[in-house]
């Protein structure tokens, strides 16, 4: 058995009760706690800091990219960055946004981007990215995912949650703690792809 916590056992002397109320109460008198609490006071006050001064420059927000360079300067000067290269017309990319656009207040230490491919002949080359939606997932600005259509979401083809993109993500190190609720996890689907149409997302090269 573990022993009891010496302060703890101080107090149960002092008091000569075994009475809980009695004992949280001189706890809360403690210095120690005071000290503690204060320490947590700071470290959340540092976090909410940093927090306030990362969104200040973009984070927290799923934001779109106009331009190449811009792009390609982001995911290089940022510790880690998703971008998801998509197309204004295509239903599966539309889908993908809104999941995005859940996570991206979630994880201060992301950078959430879109790229329209049309604006990125370049890049689009360059990865070769063939079949929208493409998500790839930056870290120290070196690809270390690639998520094509839906591939590897979910339980279906066409239908997937936020909670699943999140562990995704999460496994490929571009996020670092689970964030998504129960309320971020509705599932967005397209319509059921036809027999003939095997594809994971759409082809639109």
């Amino acid at each position: 058995m573990a022993n009891l916590d010496s302060h703890v056992a101080s107090i149960l002397d002092a008091n000569n009760s075994d009475d809980e109320d009695a004992l949280i109460a001189s706890l809360e008198d403690s210095p120690a706690l005071d000290a503690f609490r204060e320490q947590r006071i700071q470290q959340l006050h540092s976090e909410f800091t940093r927090a306030k001064a990362q969104k200040n420059v973009g984070f927290g927000n799923y934001t779109e990219i106009k331009e190449e360079k811009a792009l390609m300067d982001l995911t290089t000067s940022v510790k880690y960055a998703v971008v998801h290269f998509a197309k204004e017309d295509f239903a599966r990319c539309g889908v993908m946004d809104g999941h995005l656009e859940s996570l991206a207040p979630k994880h201060f230490d992301t950078r959430f981007l879109k790229m329209n491919v049309e604006n990125a002949p370049f890049l689009v080359t360059k990865l070769k990215i063939q079949v929208l939606p493409c998500v790839l997932a930056f870290v120290n600005g070196v690809s270390v995912d690639r998520i094509v259509g839906f591939e590897g979401l979910g339980y279906t083809q066409d239908t997937f949650t936020t909670k699943d993109l999140e562990a995704r993500l999460l496994q490929c190190g571009v996020i670092q703690r689970a964030k998504a609720t129960a309320d971020a996890s509705i599932k967005f689907g397209v319509k059921k792809a036809k027999k003939d149409d095997s594809d994971d997302g759409d082809d639109w090269d």
